[in-house]
């Protein structure tokens, strides 16, 4: 798969509403046949900051950069960014989430 995490340096003025201006590129990209998860959460640490990670098959990378939702996204999302997105992506073995033995819950 390919595992891509993404910083979203969001303007203070627009950081409580970034859930609902990136909704319509988040269900559309969720909707993706190739995609395995699209998940958002914001920084404790710096509360402007959105962190991305997501994950394709390895072969749905070329439909998702040019999907139309992917496209709108390029176009409208940036006027509410402080900077250019951070990224980090490699492709990596399995399709899911292991587990944390070092914390097991029984």
């Amino acid at each position: 798969m390919i595992f891509i995490c993404v910083k979203w340096k969001v303007k203070p003025e627009h950081a409580e509403q970034w859930p609902e201006l990136t909704r319509e590129f988040t269900e559309a990209t969720r909707a993706e046949p190739g995609n395995i998860f699209f998940e958002w959460s914001r920084s404790l640490d710096e509360p402007d900051t959105y962190v991305l990670i997501e994950a394709f098959k390895e072969d749905a990378a070329e439909a998702h950069v040019t999907s139309d939702h992917f496209r709108k996204a390029q176009a409208d999302l940036p006027q509410y960014l402080t900077e250019t997105p951070k990224v980090r992506n490699v492709v990596m073995a399995g399709d899911k989430w292991d587990e944390l033995g070092e914390f097991r819950v029984d």
